[in-house]
């Protein structure tokens, strides 16, 4: 018989010394996202389906569908959705609720639940915490948000970060040359997605001329060098060039304010998410982690379904992978005292702790066990006062 206790694939309890961790870097990235300017927003983690699913784009709106927990409202009756990403929602305050004119900043995080892994090894309760503008068009609202995603990892303690670009625009301007069918667009972009030249080369349908131009993005990445290959094998379209522009214009600013040019990469057939997004998007990688650490872009549609579309754009991470890819902190520095029955003793340890010291009281009997926090200090009578004093 199957242990009752026994938690379901991909679903794990935080230990302490993992979720101090947790929550630490969650404080420190909203901090980090005030300084910015950002808002913080909190949208309910249940929704009604058909609210939680809307605006996302045809392609992104079936795999968050899919992704989704579903139930029935024992008070409406109506079909409930558990998140499963919440930028829906947060498009949703933006566009409903608050209703600003100019320019909005907001940032969330909290816990997310998917039906089924993204990676092997992830969680299908993520722990996200992410950042959206809203109102402006330009690329340095992109900038922003990247130059924002890059310092949320640092914080979280990774060092080795690669950002790797791209631009959706690039491969729709291409196929918007030639009327195509929603299936054949869709089997092109699964195509590039994949990589999949010989899928390419047996779509009929396109003709010479476009067929040579998507598989030439197939070869397009590499490091800043790949923009200037793009303007050569590619056709003049004024959308392409619009975009191979914000690419080169993104990079030269992230080089400009001190971010390794070797560590800037471009994969200009790199698709995912080609419904949901609508101009540049990037994901950032580390050595030690397996995918991408945050992913984010521009998605200036998100909002059209509730009656506002406005520019957006933001990113995204899982606060449990970013921690997950970075080595264990060392035990947290803190003081150990005696049990007495002495309220000076007490009072001692009161005033350590508002001045933000951990102070560990050693229980009787209990004098030999260890646990995550290492003390480095302790409290010690000296005449008719309690002191710190090293270990």
């Amino acid at each position: 018989m199957t242990n009752r206790w026994l938690l379901p694939d991909h679903i794990a309890d935080v230990l302490p010394t993992q979720a101090r961790q947790i929550e630490e870097v969650r404080r420190a990235l909203l901090d980090a996202a005030n300084r910015y300017g950002f808002e913080l927003v909190m949208p309910p983690l249940v929704e009604h389906l058909d609210s939680l699913l809307i605006g996302t784009g045809a392609s992104m709106g079936g795999a968050l569908d899919l992704q989704t927990f579903k139930l029935v409202d024992q008070h409406s009756g109506r079909s409930l959705g558990v998140r499963a990403d919440t930028t829906p929602q947060v498009a949703r305050i933006d566009a409903h609720l608050l209703n600003r004119h100019g320019l909005t900043r907001l940032c969330y995080c909290g816990p997310v639940l998917h039906t089924r892994p993204a990676t092997a090894h992830a969680s299908r309760e993520p722990l996200q915490f992410g950042a959206e503008i809203y109102g402006h068009a330009g690329l340095e609202a992109d900038l922003e948000v990247m130059e924002l995603a890059l310092a949320s990892l640092v914080i979280g303690g990774v060092r080795d970060t690669l950002i790797d670009l791209s631009d959706v625009r690039i491969a729709a301007a291409l196929m918007s040359a030639q009327s195509l069918d929603a299936a054949l667009q869709a089997a092109v972009y699964q195509a590039l997605a994949a990589k999949d030249a010989s899928a390419l080369k047996e779509m009929e349908e396109l003709g010479s001329d476009l067929r040579v131009d998507l598989l030439a993005l197939l070869d397009l990445y590499g490091d800043l060098a790949v923009l200037d290959k793009a303007r050569l094998a590619l056709p003049a379209l004024p959308a392409v060039t619009r975009a191979l522009d914000g690419l080169d214009w993104i990079a030269k600013q992230l080089i400009a304010s001190g971010f390794d040019a070797k560590l800037i990469r471009f994969d200009l057939a790199d698709l995912g998410g080609y419904g949901y997004y609508t101009g540049v998007r990037f994901a950032i990688y580390s050595g030690a982690a397996n995918d991408a650490l945050a992913r984010g872009g521009r998605y200036d549609e998100v909002g059209a379904v509730f009656g506002r579309k406005r520019p957006a754009v933001g990113f995204s991470l899982d606060i449990k992978a970013l921690v997950d890819s970075v080595r264990a902190p060392a035990p947290k520095a803190s003081i150990r005292m005696p049990w007495a029955a002495d309220p000076a003793l007490r009072l001692a340890a009161s005033a350590l702790r508002r001045m933000g010291e951990t102070v560990i009281c050693v229980l009787p009997g209990h004098e030999s066990e260890a646990d995550e926090f290492a003390c480095d200090r302790e409290l010690v009578r000296v005449g008719d006062q309690w002191v710190v004093k090293s270990l």
